[in-house]
């Protein structure tokens, strides 16, 4: 089943999850190579393809997991998450429609 993860970044993380981008995305790269990932990408805090010092309110994340378990488990053990850039983790059930 597809989930979708919403990460909420704590504040003033922005330092920290430039320090952990590329553990997050190694992550995020196995899940693309099994097949597993739908997207995932940054929520800018503003309006901008690159916030700059404005930095981001967090990450969404689509994937494919065995169960809400597996999902959880596996937003936790995030990087991100790990690191404290993360304030918060939801895991929803996601059922793409379109395209």
């Amino acid at each position: 089943m597809w989930y979708l993860i919403i990460g909420c970044d704590a504040p003033d993380s922005l330092s920290l999850r430039l320090q952990t981008r590329a553990a997050h995305i190694e992550r995020l790269n196995t899940l693309r190579n099994e097949g597993r990932l739908k997207l995932a990408g940054p929520l800018p805090a503003i309006d901008a393809e690159d916030p700059g010092e404005a930095g981001f309110v967090g990450s969404a994340i689509v994937a494919e997991f065995e169960d809400f378990e597996a999902a959880r488990a596996w937003a936790q053990a995030d990087p991100y998450f790990e690191a404290g850039v993360y304030e918060s983790v939801q895991v929803l059930p996601f059922r793409p429609v379109m395209p």
